[in-house]
Order: structure tokens, then sequence, then C-alpha cells
């Protein structure tokens, strides 16, 4: 059997949105996939929802919102690409409710967010930012006070997952001392080391970076109260998420001489392009970094980020694969030749597996090969099956659009 598919590739309409790295486009290309409509920028709701309708595949990065309501237009969208390490930007429940499932590479950008966070302390450690902007107003500010070595200073990581570890490792190689503060337990990497609750890591730190998520948990992380029990002239990092510090709580530390000195790369409310302007208390001082949210945003990890979520959507619509998805139950089958594959998603209700299995028992055809998995709301099933020509394959996924549950079923090939 030949590799022909429900829809042939050159009608699979793949949107992609905010200068995703060519290597995605490559990616696609080389598969078989030229139905690619490449977008520079983020678009604005009404025309997001424009072009989102009748796209199959859509790859994102961090400026364009995946709400319910977005969704809900998208009528023909098999499967999302987060292209990065957040997936915040998308409802990720209302795309399992669809049968859509959500990727992203995790791991990719990390060493390009460690790096620059590590070149941060150095610069805090210096007082290099308020020298830099000293000079650029011609002023000559040539003092030890204020700059010291990082060598034998504490670092506190908030958050030690894959960013957070690869910090922890980077700092221990200046002679820095790590610790670290999660709320699950996490292996320690190198001499780094756990402390009891946020609060002490605080009062220890030199210098505070953040590495968590954006949740109901995280808003204001580091609001009044935290702030107020870091050691008083300590710095702070965040390279997470905009809504984990209050902002105007950091300006007012930074005012009274608290804080020491920032570097915040994301903020609670950012520019939606290069010509708008950033807005915040922050810009004021001299002794804070402030960058545009470039944590990821090297060439390396960009590259890196294209190819590895590309294949991963690829592999989904290729095969049917959800391995690596964050809102999905995770399924893989090699491909079987001769055989026909279908996708059943349905609610995880009793009694689904059984009626599928009748559609085929009915028709008199064996079933091949069978994977099923579920998780709290959805059941997953890929299914092969024996010799049936395609018109019977076909009308077999109607059978299977009947069932009662049934969200979505392909005919992969």
């Amino acid at each position: 059997m030949g590799k022909a598919t429900s829809l042939d590739k050159d009608k699979i309409r793949v949107l992609l949105l905010e200068s995703i790295h060519k290597s995605a486009v490559e990616a696609f290309n080389v598969a078989g996939y030229t139905n690619i409509d490449y977008q520079e920028k983020a678009l604005p709701e009404h025309d997001l929802v424009e072009r989102i309708r009748g796209a199959h595949i859509v790859g994102i990065r961090s400026r364009t919102d995946l709400t319910k309501d977005v969704l809900a237009r998208a009528d023909k969208l098999i499967t999302i690409g987060c292209f990065g390490i957040g997936t915040d930007q998308v409802d990720l429940t209302a795309a399992e409710t669809r049968g859509i499932p959500v990727f992203n590479a995790p791991f990719s950008n990390t060493r390009s967010v460690a790096e620059l966070v590590i070149s941060e302390v150095v610069m805090l450690a210096r007082g290099v930012p308020e020298r830099n902007a000293a000079a650029h107003r011609g002023r000559w500010m040539k003092a030890v006070s204020g700059a010291t070595e990082v060598r034998g200073k504490t670092l506190g990581i908030v958050g030690y997952g894959h960013i957070g570890t690869q910090v922890g490792v980077l700092a221990e190689s200046l002679g820095m001392r790590v610790l670290y503060s999660d709320i699950e337990t996490k292996l320690s990497l190198g001499n780094a080391s756990p402390v009891a609750t946020l609060e002490v890591l605080l009062e220890r730190a030199d210098v505070v970076t953040l590495h968590v998520p954006e949740t109901e948990r995280t808003f204001h992380l580091m609001g009044e109260e935290r702030l107020a029990k870091m050691r008083k002239g300590a710095k702070l990092i965040n390279a997470s998420r905009g809504t984990v510090v209050d902002i105007d709580a950091l300006a007012r530390a930074l005012a009274s001489g608290q804080v020491g000195g920032a570097a915040i790369d994301v903020y609670p409310e950012e520019p939606q392009s290069n010509e708008q302007e950033l807005t915040t208390p922050l810009r004021e001082f001299d002794n804070v970094i402030l960058t545009p949210h470039i944590g990821g945003s090297t060439v390396e990890a960009q590259q890196n980020i294209g190819s590895e979520v590309a294949v991963k959507l690829i592999t989904y619509s290729d095969n049917g694969s959800t391995f690596g998805s964050v809102n999905f139950p995770e399924v893989a089958l090699p491909e079987h030749a001769g055989k026909h594959r279908l996708l059943h998603i349905h609610r995880n209700e009793p009694g689904m597996l059984a009626r599928v299995n009748a559609v085929f028992s009915d028709a008199a055809i064996n079933i091949a090969s069978q994977y099923l998995e579920t998780d709290r709301r959805i059941g997953y099933a890929v299914i092969d099956i024996d010799g049936a020509e395609r018109p019977v394959s076909l009308a077999l996924r109607k059978k299977l659009d009947e069932i009662e549950g049934t969200i979505r079923t392909r005919l992969l090939y």
C-alpha cells in the first residue's frame, strides 16, 4: 500500500505565525507539506480568526492567544504547535475537548535562557547597568563601591526545572553557592542544595532568579511581602513569566534600596510589535536591566525549536503519534505496511472501546493492532485494520463518527 492519506498533503493547510524559524518550514516541505501560510507577526484576533478558519495545523510563539472562542472558529484544526517552552497562550482544556493535541519544545531553548541569566548575574554584581547608563550620559563612574565578584556569593533559584538546573550548574562553575526552592522534590545537580521554604531562600540569597510557570499559585509570587524578605540589597532576575513579579512592588523596593538591582525579561503586559512602547515603572531605574522577552531568542534556540516542534506536528499528522503532547493521552504506534489506520478521539466514558470495536466486528473487519490511552477527560484510540478498501474505510469512519461520545475521527491512511 502507498502512503495515500485521507487528505493529500498539499491540501493540508499549515499556518505559522510570529516569524517561526524557517527550519520549521523546511521540515514541513521535506515531509511533503507545501500549503504553508507563513506570517511574520502575531495577528489581531479578528485576522487570527479569519486565517485559522480552514487551517489544519497552526504554529505560534508567545504573542498569539488561542482562546476557547478562537478555537471554536477553527473548523478544521487537528493540532497546535507552541514554538517555545510555554503553552499558557493556548486554552489546553478547550483544545483537548475538541480533540486537538498541543505540542511544544520544553528543552530546546533552556540553554539560551540560562546563559542570559548568568550574564545578568555577573552584570548586576558588578554594577554594570548603572555604570553603563551613566556612561551614555557622559558621566564617569569608575568606583569600586557596589561592584563585587560572583564567586563565593549565593544564588537562589526559584523553580528547579530544566532551566533552573542549568542555571545552577553554570553558576557553580563561577564559584557560586546554589540554593533552590521548588514545590516538588527535585534531585540536586552538582552541589546545589534545596531549602525548606521560599522564605529561607530569600533570606540567604545574594541573587534570586525565577524559573516558574504562570499559574494562579505563582501570580505575584514576588510581591511586597516576599520582596521585603530578601536580603537587603540583593538582586532579582525574572526570565520566567511576567505576572510572577508585582512590578509596582518591585519599583518601590528598588526605590527604597531593599532590592539592589534587577534584570527583567518578561512583563505583565508586553508590546505586541517592535513599534509599540514598553510601559513600565522600572524604566526610571538605572540599576535595572530591561530586555524585550529575549531569553530564548537565540539563532540556535529558535532553529532547534522550529525543527523539533515541526517534526512533532508532522508525526501526528502522518501517523497519529501524540508522544510529547502537553494536553493529550500519549499514543505512539509504528507504521504497519498494508494496513489502514483510523484514529478515534472520544469522551472517556465506560464502554467506549467496546462500541468502537463493535463497528469493525459488525463489518467483519479484522483489527491488526490497536492502542488506547485515556486521561481524565478523553480517550484516544489508534486502530490499524486489515484488508479494507478505501471506500470501506471511509464508511467505517462514518460509523465511528456516529458513536455517542465521539469527539472526532480521522482516516489517516
